[in-house]
């Protein structure tokens, strides 16, 4: 048995947080995946995997309290209710006092109110918008519409640029705190403090860092956030997404999108539109309560759960596999596009190689999940609720062997 097989076992017989994988299903290898240890998942940060509880929830729901209650359980089950509700369980996650976070739309419908609600909290000659030239597509898209919309000028830049770009005419900045493709972890406080001493606000996405590290919200005065549910969080597929508008900017929050169930009086069914009051502003139409309902019941495997037990153990795990890379790979095969330092990484390791997409493709078949991102990334997240270090080892192991299958 060689060292690293050794202290992978020793680190999981020392981690505080191994007992949490048991309320997870996590699925053994079939087929051609492989050996008998079964699949290690390390793809949680597209796609968390699935609480073990959640099923009979979700079955409670369809069976009693739409098949029986029906239009009942608006109250009775708490439907109404749930946006804000499980917008408080996700506060402790991102570091944000209650009665700031709704849950609902999708990520790109929430990037959107938070944007243009920014843009018109901010003074009239403030003429543009900076955005995060390395973010997700999508919220590249966004801006771009938002600036066109409301008469303003986008900038792309990397968040290093941005605090040299403020000026007096920025009106806002959309910043990811996590890059999806290489896991670099950007500076929300240094940021944030540069865009408010320009007098702009901060907008952040947080969907590859809510529930995979510290946050901070209040602590750092963010404006806004949005961030997804179904990766560190793991909510489901599609599952809804959440806004976060801090608690003195709400009676200011003028949403882009003012449907009814964020109306102060939603039955009131006025052919004038008055906001509700606080962070229900960030509503819109019905909640969709099947999927938001699973995601509240996904919520429990977080409590008592600390974030600062899950980043130590976050940063251990990704130091070890890079350690186990190094070990069970030629020199020159891979090479990490993570950056190194802790402050500096989420919880995913990135590795650039040729033929990354049939790598990816023979690992999977080897029952080692990751994904693959053009043109050349192999990604892995480590989640720290249910991955384990000889999950790391093993990921390694059968990246090496994989390399030498692919690249001779």
């Amino acid at each position: 048995m060689s060292e690293l097989v050794l202290r992978a076992q020793k680190l999981d017989a020392a981690d505080e947080l191994a007992p949490l994988r048991s309320r997870f299903v996590l699925d053994t290898a079939s087929g051609d995946a492989a050996d008998a240890a079964g699949v290690v998942y390390l793809d949680g940060n597209s796609l968390g995997a699935l609480p073990a509880h959640v099923p009979g929830r979700v079955e409670d729901v369809v069976r009693r309290q739409w098949g029986e209650l029906r239009i009942r359980s608006w109250d009775e089950s708490g439907w109404w209710t749930a946006p804000e509700r499980i917008g408080d369980r996700i506060a402790p996650l991102v570091g944000a006092a209650p009665g700031q976070i709704v849950v609902g739309d999708s990520t790109s419908v929430n990037v959107f109110k938070a944007l243009v609600a920014a843009v018109r909290m901010a003074d009239d000659d403030r003429d543009e918008i900076l955005v995060d030239a390395t973010t997700f597509p999508t919220d590249g898209y966004i801006a771009e519409s938002a600036a066109r919309m409301t008469g303003r000028t986008l900038r792309a830049l990397t968040p290093s640029q941005v605090p040299s770009a403020l000026s007096g005419r920025t009106a806002a900045v959309l910043l990811n705190h996590v890059d999806y493709r290489s896991g670099r972890l950007h500076d929300l406080p240094a940021l944030t403090a540069a865009i408010h001493a320009s007098g702009a606000l901060a907008v952040w996405d947080l969907c590859h860092s809510a529930g995979a590290l510290p946050v901070g919200l209040d602590e750092h005065g963010v404006d806004l956030a949005v961030g997804c549910t179904y990766k560190y969080l793991n909510g489901g597929p599609g599952s809804p997404a959440y806004l976060y508008v801090r608690r003195d900017l709400q009676d200011r929050f003028d949403s882009p999108l003012p449907g009814w169930n964020s109306h102060a009086e939603p039955f009131g069914m006025s052919p004038s539109y008055a906001p509700a009051p606080g962070a229900l502003r960030g509503r819109v139409g019905t909640p969709d309560i099947l999927s938001m309902l699973a995601l509240e019941a996904a919520l429990e495997v977080w409590d008592g759960v600390p974030v600062s037990s899950v980043r130590a153990k976050s940063l251990a795990l990704t130091d070890f596999f890079l350690e186990c890379v190094a070990a069970y790979t030629e020199p020159g095969r891979v090479a990490s596009v993570t950056p190194e330092p802790h402050g500096e990484r989420g919880s995913q390791i990135a590795l650039r190689c040729p033929d990354a997409g049939e790598v990816m493709k023979r690992l999977i078949a080897r029952g080692v999940v990751g994904d693959f991102r053009h043109p050349d990334i192999l990604r892995f997240g480590f989640t720290p609720l249910y991955v384990g270090f000889g999950d790391a080892e093993r990921a390694a192991r059968v990246l090496g062997e994989v390399l030498g299958e692919v690249l001779g």
